[in-house]
C-alpha cells in the first residue's frame, strides 16, 4: 500500500476512517493527474517551492478549488510528512449539469433539478438528497466551497441516495442557475421572506428548486436570478424547519401536482 495513504488518521476532524486521505505533495499531484475526483484539498498558507508551483498550476488548469489552512490545522489530520498538502478522494463520481441537462431532455424528462446553497451539515446533506431520490430529482447541484463535504456520513445518512442521484459540483451557482434558466428551466427559491405560499407556483414545467442554509437563506445572488419565491407557513414558535424537511414538503408539491 502507498505510504502516502492514511485510512486510520486521528479523529479530532470527525471523518470516519474509511475515508481515503492522500498527503504529500508529489502523491497529490499524481492523484490530479490521474483524474481522480477529489472532495476535499487543503494546501498550507504560505507554501512555496518548485513542486509546489507544479501543483497550483495543475489547480489553475484543472479549475480545482482548494482551502489555504494554517500548519496546525494539517499536523492535526496527520502526523505523517504531509508537506503541507492534504487531500480527500470522493465518495462519488461527479458529474456536469452541461451533460445532464441536455441528456435528461433527449431522453424526454420533465427535469427536476434541486441546487443546495450553502448547505454545510453533511447529515443535512444527506437526508436531502434521500428525499430527493424518492420523489425523483434528476440532478442535485451543489458548490465546491462552501457545502457539506460529500463523504461516507454523506452517503450513510443518504441511506445510498448519493450513488444514485447525479450530484454536479460547479464553481460558481450563479453561472450554473442562469444556463439552467436558458436551458428552458424555471428557478423557484425557497425563502422566508417570499410573499407567495409553496403550494402557490405552478411546478408542471422543468424546475429548479433552490435550497438555503438554515441560517442565512438562499443567498441575494441567487434569488435575483429566481422566477419565484415560495415560503412554507409556520404555525408555531420555533422560526424555521430544518431544511431537509422543507426539502420534502417542497419536492413532494412537484410530484402531487405533476400527478393531477
Amino acid at each position: 500500500m502507498n505510504k502516502y495513504l492514511n485510512h486510520n488518521h486521528k479523529r479530532n476532524d470527525s471523518k470516519k476512517n474509511d475515508e481515503t486521505m492522500i498527503f504529500g505533495l508529489r502523491p497529490v499531484i499524481e492523484m490530479l493527474k490521474s483524474g481522480k475526483e477529489i472532495d476535499k484539498l487543503m494546501v498550507q498558507q504560505g507554501l512555496t517551492g518548485e513542486t509546489y508551483g507544479e501543483l497550483r498550476k495543475i489547480l489553475k488548469d484543472k479549475n480545482i478549488a482548494c482551502q489555504y489552512v494554517p500548519i496546525e490545522k494539517l499536523n492535526r489530520l496527520t502526523n505523517k510528512n504531509h508537506q503541507g498538502v492534504i487531500g480527500y478522494l470522493a465518495a462519488i463520481t461527479y458529474q456536469t449539469i452541461e451533460e445532464v441537462v441536455p441528456f435528461l431532455f433527449e431522453k424526454g424528462k420533465n427535469p427536476i433539478i434541486l441546487v443546495l446553497d450553502r448547505i454545510t451539515d453533511v447529515r443535512n446533506f444527506g437526508a436531502i438528497t434521500r428525499t430527493a431520490e424518492c420523489a425523483g430529482v434528476d440532478c442535485i447541484v451543489i458548490p465546491d466551497k462552501g457545502a457539506a463535504q460529500v463523504n461516507s456520513d454523506a452517503i450513510k445518512t443518504s441511506a445510498g441516495a448519493l450513488l444514485k442521484v447525479p450530484v454536479c459540483r460547479v464553481s460558481n451557482l450563479r453561472t450554473t442557475l442562469e444556463y439552467l434558466k436558458k436551458s428552458g428551466l424555471q428557478i423557484v427559491a425557497c425563502s422566508e421572506k417570499a410573499d407567495k405560499l409553496f403550494d402557490e407556483v405552478e411546478y408542471i414545467k422543468p424546475t429548479v428548486v433552490i435550497l438555503g442554509s438554515e441560517e442565512d437563506g438562499v443567498s441575494h445572488e441567487l434569488l435575483k436570478l429566481s422566477d419565484n419565491f415560495v415560503k412554507i407557513p409556520l404555525f408555531g414558535e420555533i422560526a424555521s424547519l430544518n431544511v431537509s424537511v422543507a426539502a420534502g414538503v417542497l419536492l413532494y408539491e412537484v410530484i402531487k401536482q405533476r400527478k393531477k
